[in-house]
């Protein structure tokens, strides 16, 4: 299909129809560089109801899908329309089963672009131990909740014991080091998030998250706005 070299794709981002997307930042992107791709933006427009314009005109099913969301939404005004591509993408005449979904970022790092992938995440309206409750599988890794009001706030909830505490992300790497060393089980992370959370704040999370980098934690694929 297209190729989209680096500087080019920054030059779309800032003057596609004369419209500006602040992308998110991040300090480290391990994807730096994709091919074969088309573009879906999500401006941040204090002219339309709910301050939110969706732009995806040049779309192409087959392609990796680049989506350039404004850093300044929150979550509640992205979720739906994040939802929609994806519904789009899955269910598109024409498919390619190797083509996957991305949040484009400004990588700080390098001063360039950097990329996060989304391609299999199940959003969720709801909290997570909610979630958890309605289903009847017994799981086969220990759960452990992550619910985030900010990245210095986060709440830790055990499933297994419901036991509480509250940290930072820090605070959290360093006690998920320690509670793995001491099980003998792999852990599931789910991960809940405010639907008041900025764009900014999820995707920092996100990718912080992705670096935890412990060989027996695993990220849900399942995610919880609420």
């Amino acid at each position: 299909m297209k190729k989209i070299t680096l500087l080019f794709f920054l030059a779309i981002v800032c003057s596609c129809n004369k419209k500006i997307v602040e992308l998110p930042e991040i300090s480290h992107s391990d994807i730096t560089d994709i091919q074969d791709v088309s573009a879906a933006y999500l401006f941040y427009d204090e002219t339309q109801p709910d301050s939110i314009e969706l732009n995806r005109k040049n779309l192409i099913s087959t392609t990796n899908w680049l989506v350039n969301i404004d850093k300044r939404l929150i979550l509640r005004q992205v979720i739906p329309h994040i939802q929609f591509l994806q519904d789009k993408k899955a269910n598109g005449a024409h498919k390619n089963e190797h083509a996957k979904n991305y949040f484009t970022c400004h990588d700080t790092s390098r001063n360039n672009l950097g990329f996060v992938e989304f391609t299999e995440i199940i959003y969720h309206s709801e909290e997570p131990i909610n979630f958890i409750s309605k289903t009847s599988d017994i799981p086969t890794k220990y759960q452990i909740i992550l619910n985030f009001s900010s990245k210095e706030d986060i709440e830790i909830l055990h499933f297994v014991n419901l036991e509480k505490r509250k940290t930072n992300l820090v605070g959290f790497k360093n006690y998920l080091k320690n509670i793995s060393n001491s099980l003998n089980k792999d852990i599931e992370l789910l991960v809940g998030f405010k639907e008041t959370s900025s764009f900014q704040d999820y995707i920092s999370i996100k990718s912080k998250l992705l670096k935890l980098d412990l060989e027996n934690v695993t990220i849900s694929k399942n995610e919880f706005i609420y």
